[in-house]
Formats: structure tokens, sequence, C-alpha cells
């Protein structure tokens, strides 16, 4: 897939639907571009406790794919890196912009598909999503060119939904997870909803460590994350309770091989 394609269906439906839902994300991007530490996911765990981004971050050149209102490299940037965000939603971006301006951090922010990027071979050190591609954008694309993208030793740090959630997830936005297993696990790839126009992208544990070595990664860690005993959310899909006993999110940490040999 080339750059210029027509956006595949699920790109372009998660564009309109991210454009149509950017107001919603104001003032949580507003909160996250004034923390002076990070912090992930809907439970909103210390980077202190997840070890999502690499111990050295000075000069080093780093891709959030799909960034959204790009809190995240403004975290980066923070740290010394030279951030570059990528993401499908250009009203997202506004608010990113804006974001940047307020809070006199410059770095370059493109409007695009994260499976088929502007990018050249071998252009950053790190590549990072957190809810961004790692659940909107295909597995079987995304990631790959997340490989392409990196040079060789380079990371790959990526945080999204659980399988494990998805399993026991209700087609209602507003309905949490009980504990009743609603669909097959064998399978899982491409997740649609009966009122919701957005696409999004799961897949069981086996297949994503295959999709990784194909990739010419080697996987360092999954890490499951469990709510804290004090945790609160403003998710309707999972209580703390059920995220106490299953993962509802985790973190994948991966190192492109040497040559980038698959």
């Amino acid at each position: 897939m080339r750059i210029d394609d027509p956006l595949p269906d699920h790109v372009a439906r998660n564009r309109a639907y991210w454009d149509g839902m950017a107001d919603s994300w104001v003032a949580p991007a507003e909160r996250h571009w004034v923390q002076p530490e990070p912090t992930w996911g809907i439970w909103g765990i210390p980077e202190s406790e997840v070890g999502l981004l690499p111990t050295q971050l000075e000069g080093r050149d780093t891709i959030e794919m799909g960034c959204g209102t790009a809190y995240v490299s403004s975290w980066l940037a923070r740290r010394g890196a030279r951030p570059v965000g990528i993401d499908n939603s250009a009203r997202q971006l506004e608010t990113a912009r804006r974001l940047q301006r307020q809070h006199g951090l410059d770095f370059p922010l493109h409007l695009g598909n994260a499976e088929a990027t502007p990018f050249s071979d071998a252009s950053f050190d790190f590549a990072i999503s957190e809810h961004g591609a790692s659940v909107w954008c295909d597995p079987y694309r995304w990631i790959p060119e997340a490989a392409r993208l990196l040079r060789p030793g380079g990371r790959l740090s990526f945080l999204m939904g659980s399988p494990i959630h998805m399993l026991f997830a209700p087609d209602e936005d507003d309905v949490p997870a009980g504990k009743t297993l609603l669909r097959p696990y064998f399978g899982m790839h491409r997740f649609e909803w009966p009122d919701d126009p957005s696409v999004e992208f799961h897949l069981p544990h086996g297949e994503m460590l295959r999709v990784l070595r194909r990739s010419g990664f080697e996987v360092l860690d999954l890490i499951e994350l469990q709510a804290p005993p004090d945790a609160t959310t403003g998710f309707a899909y999972v209580t703390p309770e059920w995220a106490q006993r299953w993962p509802s999110e985790e973190v994948w940490i991966a190192r492109k091989g040497p040559s980038g040999d698959r």
C-alpha cells in the first residue's frame, strides 16, 4: 500500500469517527499536556510502574503512530527526544497544534495513515502508540510499517486493549464487561460495532507474537495492566473491579533485530 493510494475503508471510517469525537478529547489532552510525568492507559498508571519508555531518549528520533492530540510526543520532547507525530484526524491535530503553541513545544505533526507513512526507511530510534495505531490500524499493516521506520536495534512500545477484555465486552458502548464469554478467541482481528462507525483491531496473543516476529521484532515484554486498588475511570466499557481481576489493557515492548531479518 502506498501513501497516495485511496484510504482503506477502515481508515476512512476511523477518520470520520475521530474528527467527530475531537471536541470530547480536548479536556483530557489539556490535562495530559501539563503532566510532569507520563501516566498510561485509562487507569493512569505511572511510567515508573510500567516502563513503557526507553531509559535514554535524549537526542533520539521518535515517531508516535496515531498520536491524536500528541501528549505522548510532548512527554518525549520534554525528555530530550526529537518527536514526530502522525494521526488520521485533522481535528485531533488541530488540538495538538494549539497545545504546542500554548506550551512552547514545536515538533512535526502529520495528517496521514499510520499503515503507510511518508517517512523514509530507518528514520527513527523509537516508535510508540498508546491507543492509537495500536487499536485503530490493522496490525498486519501498521506493525510492518513500524519495523520499516525503525533503525536496527530500534524499539517499539504500544499500549492497547487486552484481547481478554474483548472476549467479555458487550457490543453496547455503555455496558461494561461482565463475567460471561461473548465471542471466540480464535480468529480475532477486526471489530465493528452496531451503533458505531469506527473499526478496531485486536489479535490473540499468539498471533500478535507472530506478527511482531515476522516483521523483524524481538519481543522484550508483554505487560498486562491491572487497575490500581483506588482506580477510577470515565469510560463505561469496564469497571475498576473487573480490571483488578482481569487485564483490560496491555503493553507490548519489542526491539527490531540488528539486520531487520524476518
